[in-house]
């Protein structure tokens, strides 16, 4: 660190972090020149505690990686495992399958917006946006019987049909038409122009370079999104539009999840009124030998989940990738020369979800050298739980 330089630490634990992570702003001044972030406070072996599940099993596993994305994790799981051995879904269930990730979309999107204005001390936009996001976990708690987690999805198939349909098609309706109304109003407010507009740049060239996926994306200008670009459950069934911006900054990410939300309507409303009756479970038995690949356009982007088969009843290997965890590193383009005053919000704008992105690895970072194998990982962290045991009983 340069002498001129002051170090602003954010996190682990703070305020404006639902989950722990570990943010460094080096800045002279209030002009940010630097940042790092550094992983690992939230890691919880989801890839190793589903090869111990069964396949079933581990939907319910993976579902509980996110809070807010929920169903977009079992969404590309049992895809997966429903192309390791070629499993055909039942058109009704695949639609079903589509109004729950919508749904899921509205929810997670309307969750961000409430919370950019609450970062923005905007709290008129944070009460309204939740105010509106509760129908739809309404809806959810109809049809599954949880606001989250839902368990609705398995391999091949779903758990619970939509028997609801007018209910569903009036609360799709004022939460299109209040978004609508809410995107108005931000692009119309001259306060959350002037906080937003021009601040948190990721250049299209620097999005097309780092990965990055989402809105986070389709706001720098590129047109990428899992529905169109490889069509699964119904979305080649539907019209609706993919949500592109050039500028790249904070209002662009903003703007882009409300248009999200108005086309996610529109799906679930088609979906409602195309699917016919019919069995919304292929009841599978038995998943055979073989690797499978499962993706989702999550609210935050393309998940994948990757899964190896040996014909036994459990996952022989399951991989996950989530959104997040190529979001996250873009920070350090769009925060660098910005404000301090800015620089939680522009971390906020790639909507991070930090369970997501925790991986750890006991490596030698220049030369690659394994130092712990996961086996003895595990063995040391046991040791310890026996030692705070032994300590507490005094």
């Amino acid at each position: 660190m340069d002498k001129k330089e002051t170090l602003i630490p954010i996190g682990p634990y703070h305020p404006l972090l639902e989950e722990p992570e570990f943010f460094k702003f080096y800045v002279e001044g209030e002009k940010v020149v630097d940042a790092e972030v550094r992983i690992g406070y939230n890691h919880r072996g989801i890839e190793k505690l589903s090869e111990a599940k069964t396949f079933d099993q581990a939907t319910f596993t993976v579902e509980r990686i996110c809070g807010i994305c929920s169903t977009s994790h079992p969404f590309a799981y049992v895809r997966a495992v429903e192309d390791i051995s070629g499993i055909a879904v039942p058109e009704r269930a695949e639609y079903i399958r589509t109004i729950i990730g919508d749904l899921e979309r509205i929810h997670s999107h309307l969750l961000w917006v409430g919370l950019a204005g609450h970062f923005l001390g905007y709290n008129t936009v944070f009460m309204w946006a939740w105010k509106y996001r509760e129908p739809v976990l309404d809806i959810f708690e109809a049809i599954s019987g949880n606001r989250n987690h839902y368990g609705m999805f398995k391999v091949g198939g779903v758990r619970r049909d939509i028997n609801d349909i007018a209910g569903l098609l009036k609360a799709i309706d004022d939460v299109e038409s209040f978004c609508n109304m809410l995107l108005k109003a931000v692009i119309d407010d001259p306060v959350i122009k002037a906080r937003l507009k021009n601040v948190g740049v990721l250049k299209k060239e620097d999005a097309i370079a780092m990965g990055v996926v989402g809105p986070v994306a389709r706001a720098s200008g590129l047109a990428i999104d899992v529905r169109k670009d490889h069509p699964y459950a119904a979305y080649d069934r539907v019209k609706f539009e993919t949500i592109v911006m050039e500028g790249g900054d904070i209002f662009n990410k903003t703007a882009i999840r409300l248009l999200e939300c108005v086309e996610s309507a529109k799906i679930i409303r088609q979906c409602l009124k195309q699917m016919r009756p019919g069995p919304i479970d292929a009841a599978v038995r038995e998943v055979g030998a073989g690797e499978g690949i499962g993706q989702h356009e999550a609210p935050r982007g393309e998940v994948i989940h990757y899964v190896k088969a040996n014909g036994s009843n459990y996952p022989e290997r399951h991989k996950i990738r989530a959104p997040s965890f190529m979001n996250v590193p873009s920070f350090k383009r769009t925060v660098i020369g910005e404000s301090l005053a800015d620089a939680a919000l522009i971390t906020a704008a790639v909507d991070p979800c930090y369970c997501c992105t925790e991986r750890m690895a006991a490596v030698e970072p220049e030369t690659g050298r394994v130092i712990l194998t996961g086996q003895e990982l595990v063995r040391l962290s046991q040791e310890k739980t026996e030692q705070m045991k032994v300590k507490l009983r005094g």
